[in-house]
């Protein structure tokens, strides 16, 4: 171990404990990412000069949401991962598929379960989906910050082997805290959540782009894909995994698509006449 190493910080994974009845860190990152995400949608929907207009959605059918996006993120989540990432293990040991408290979730999935709660929920309450889905994508980041650091919390999803400065030796790795390597959870948080969350407050904010449907929630996806695979060079890949031909992780290559589709829906959005011109045209 390199002399500079620093010495993982062991925390307890369980935040509060009564009895037999414990909450995890992990479970209160989740819970608080989607009550933060949620308060700060409603502030979004309470600033009217941010949407050029009118705005399209109620502060009512943000709240009913809120059970919608729930499901939609745990229901995507956990699926994604059992797909993703452990396949043969779960269909080896279906009942752990339900054992939500050990770990093991995919953003990828959440992400893909929380777009279909958005255009099914949209279409339930006939509000435009894209302005549904830029309501929501400005505060997810928050919830991917805090789930991040919950993964360091837990001393899971661990970086690669390094000699920087800062590595960390973690003793849930395979090396046994041996090697120091990269505390990647603190890059992603800083990326996927902090930096994100500050892009896309600028695009809201001072350019006004929740008047352009569309091109908050292309900008989301085209970020987070962006900052997932740049994560992912100091990430050490999943065990069952490994890498792929070419040196890619699966993380990448799940993220490469949400980038391009993320980058083509602002382009799209982009050559659209702005919800607010078009609401003054027909006027």
């Amino acid at each position: 171990m390199p002399f500079l190493t620093i010495a993982f910080p062991v925390f307890d994974p369980i935040a509060v404990a009564i009895g037999p009845f414990a909450i995890r860190w992990y479970a209160l990152a989740y819970i608080g990412g989607i009550v933060l995400g949620w308060v700060y949608a409603r502030s979004l929907i309470k600033n009217e000069t941010l949407w050029g207009g009118p705005v399209p959605i109620t502060l009512p059918q943000m709240d009913d949401f809120i059970l919608w996006v729930t499901l939609g993120i745990i229901l995507g989540g956990r699926t994604g991962y059992v797909l993703f990432y452990n396949l043969p293990f779960f269909v080896a040991h279906p009942a752990e598929i339900f054992e939500l408290w050990k770990g093991g979730m995919s953003f990828h999935g959440g992400f893909l379960g929380t777009i279909l709660a958005m255009v099914l929920f949209a279409r339930s309450r006939k509000i435009p989906a894209w302005t549904l889905i830029d309501t929501i994508a400005p505060g997810v980041p928050v919830g991917i910050g805090l789930v991040r650091l919950a993964n360091f919390i837990n001393g899971e999803l661990w970086g690669r082997p390094t000699d920087v400065p800062w590595g960390m030796a973690f003793p849930n790795a395979p090396d046994g805290g041996i090697v120091a390597r990269h505390p990647s959870q603190l890059y992603e948080a800083g990326l996927e959540g902090l930096a994100l969350f500050l892009l896309l407050r600028l695009l809201t904010h001072r350019y006004h782009r929740l008047a352009t449907p569309g091109f908050v929630s292309g900008a989301f996806a085209a970020g987070y894909g962006a900052a997932r695979i740049f994560s992912e060079f100091f990430r050490e890949p999943d065990v069952q995994i490994g890498y792929l031909p070419g040196g890619l992780t699966e993380g990448m290559l799940l993220s490469i698509p949400v980038v391009l589709a993320g980058v083509i829906v602002m382009i799209w959005a982009a050559r659209r006449r702005p919800a607010a011109a078009k609401t003054a045209g027909s006027a």
